[in-house]
């Protein structure tokens, strides 16, 4: 697939109007959950945190071409049901016309870009619940990482908090990723002890003034069966990073897809830039798992 880049600046640039017009105009899906009974989404969001590595190219994500036609192949397949991604990504996949009846859930917080004294002050500086609701997505996605010694953590959970809150207003998913975080050698780690997952995800399921329409995105660690227990909450897989063995990467996540607990997957750049290049066999092999 080729993605003509030309046409999307052209666009922007003398009809901007468009991207409000094609969202208004967009075939919106009955459901969170497709064929599989469960949610398949792939995740787009990277690139807005300035996270652009994805395996050892430490710059992967910073073709939009190349993301683009990956993301074309990954939403062409049987049973993706959509896609996580921020507007910048999510507009130009709407004007190449591939976002009709899927799943779109809008990431929020990008502020906490990576590497930075900041990191932790993860900011809403993307779409809000009001945007979410406008763009006629199906959700709104933030990122929750709680650093004990970081007093930025206050803020962000408030933030949070009143997210999902205003996306349960709109009967919109408010989907959480939570992690337990640390500053190591100056960098912002997380914490994927089973103990820390467990507390991460109790945090954020009882963020707001309703769980109502919460789900959780969390980590695939070795002990997943007491994170599971922990929530009533539908619970999301996150693909996380590219791993050089994709058969054991493959076969660690059909064990925790069997957990009724579970309702799919959000996977990025697993599957979006996998080892041997093969987008397509990549989310075949996931959904058939699924």
């Amino acid at each position: 697939m080729s993605v003509d880049i030309a046409a999307l600046v052209r666009t922007r640039v003398e009809q901007p109007g468009q991207v409000a017009e094609a969202a208004a105009a967009r075939r919106r899906p009955v459901g969170l959950t497709g064929v599989t009974g469960r949610l398949m989404l792939v995740a787009a969001d990277h690139s807005a945190r300035g996270a652009l590595r994805a395996g050892e190219d430490p710059m992967a994500i910073a073709d939009r071409r190349r993301l683009l036609e990956r993301l074309e192949i990954a939403l062409s397949r049987p049973g993706v049901d959509g896609v996580l991604g921020t507007p910048d990504v999510l507009e130009d996949l709407l004007l190449m016309g591939v976002l009709e009846d899927k799943v779109v859930v809008g990431s929020m917080n990008r502020g906490g870009l990576v590497g930075t004294a900041f990191e932790i002050d993860d900011r809403f500086t993307a779409y809000d619940p009001a945007a979410v609701e406008r763009m006629g997505w199906q959700g709104g996605k933030m990122l929750l990482r709680i650093d004990p010694d970081d007093p930025a953590t206050a803020p962000t959970l408030e933030a949070c908090g009143r997210a999902v809150g205003a996306l349960a207003e709109r009967g919109l998913m408010a989907m959480v990723e939570p992690f337990i975080a640390h500053r190591v050698d100056g960098r912002v780690r997380n914490d994927l002890s089973t103990e820390a997952v467990v507390r991460s995800a109790t945090v954020a399921a009882g963020l707001g003034w309703t769980s109502a329409h919460t789900w959780l995105k969390l980590p695939v660690i070795e002990d997943m069966e007491p994170v599971i227990a922990a929530t009533t909450l539908p619970v999301l897989l996150l693909g996380g990073e590219v791993a050089a063995d994709q058969e054991a990467q493959f076969a660690t996540w059909a064990k925790v897809l069997g957990h009724p607990q579970v309702r799919g997957m959000v996977v990025g750049r697993s599957l979006l830039y996998p080892p041997d290049g093969d987008v397509a066999g990549a989310v075949d092999t996931l959904v058939g798992m699924m």
